[in-house]
């Protein structure tokens, strides 16, 4: 059986645990995301990109990690209402993960050997980006400096 995102699960921002099966029949865009990055202003991109495709079937889950540079140093809840408050964040929210090492959430591993990326799979930056089908199989993977905005094409295609 091949795995897809439909197989993991992972604690929302809140607390509480979220089956990513709920996202079976979207296109989804996880991102690793920090609020005090230099990228951190891409919040604004990726909340556009909720709005104009969420009623298609487009979602984006964040995922929040301290791994680069200590750069998402907040408790889960700082982190949510610094988003919304910020840049009208409403796409779901994910409590802090690993993305690299042996501590990395298992959606990670997963996402890291389905595209490898230029580091041999490693994750180098907040705001990487996987793009991934309707089917639960990644499409592609995005470096921290693409914009949400550029995305707009290869997600209207996997809608």
């Amino acid at each position: 059986m091949t795995t897809t995102i439909h197989d993991f699960s992972a604690p929302a921002i809140d607390g509480t645990d979220t089956d990513l099966a709920a996202y079976k029949g979207q296109v989804v865009l996880v991102v690793n995301t920090a609020s005090k990055c230099g990228f951190t202003p891409q919040y604004k991109g990726l909340q556009e990109l909720q709005d104009k495709y969420g009623d298609d079937g487009f979602t984006v889950p964040g995922f929040p990690c301290d791994q680069f540079g200590h750069r998402e140093p907040a408790a889960e809840d700082e982190i949510a209402a610094f988003c919304e408050r910020n840049f009208g964040v409403d796409f779901p929210l994910f409590a802090k993960v690993d993305v690299n090492g042996k501590g990395a959430h298992p959606l990670y591993k997963w996402l890291r050997k389905q595209k490898g990326g230029l580091l041999g799979g490693r994750i180098n930056w907040n705001f990487t980006k996987f793009l991934i089908g309707r089917d639960g199989e990644v499409i592609s993977r995005h470096s921290p400096t693409t914009e949400p905005a550029k995305l707009a094409d290869e997600i209207e295609k996997a809608l």
